[in-house]
């Protein structure tokens, strides 16, 4: 099971889990960072720089919201794409998304109508 990324990068979006990310698992969604489930190698690199501690390990026997999300982001067509992103094997070759989950795109939208 992978490390995730929680709702407190929202806020936070620093980007040093992409500096230390050995395999460069770490996607970035218009809304928030995403690590890909089945790229992640399970090191922990992440989780120990995060400033905001939005990263955690998911066990095995007691998956999460946030592994359920980080599924739903790659595998499934996200608002402004044609297909599934699915496992493009490294964050750097596809660059920042200009998509994210619905929840997050209405949060984001809710947030500048604040601004």
């Amino acid at each position: 099971m992978p490390y995730v990324i929680s709702d407190p990068c929202i806020t936070s979006r620093d980007r040093a889990c992409v500096d230390v990310c050995p395999v460069d698992c770490i996607y970035e969604g218009s809304g928030r960072l995403w690590i890909h489930p089945t790229e992640c190698i399970d090191c922990g690199a992440c989780e120990a720089v995060c400033p905001v501690s939005a990263i955690y390990y998911v066990d095995a026997d007691h998956p999460t919201d946030d592994l359920t999300e980080a599924h739903e982001f790659f595998d499934t067509v996200l608002p402004g794409r044609e297909a599934p992103l699915g496992s493009p094997r490294g964050a750097a070759k596809v660059g920042p998304l200009a998509t994210d989950l619905p929840r997050l795109l209405a949060a984001g939208a809710a947030a500048a109508r604040e601004d």
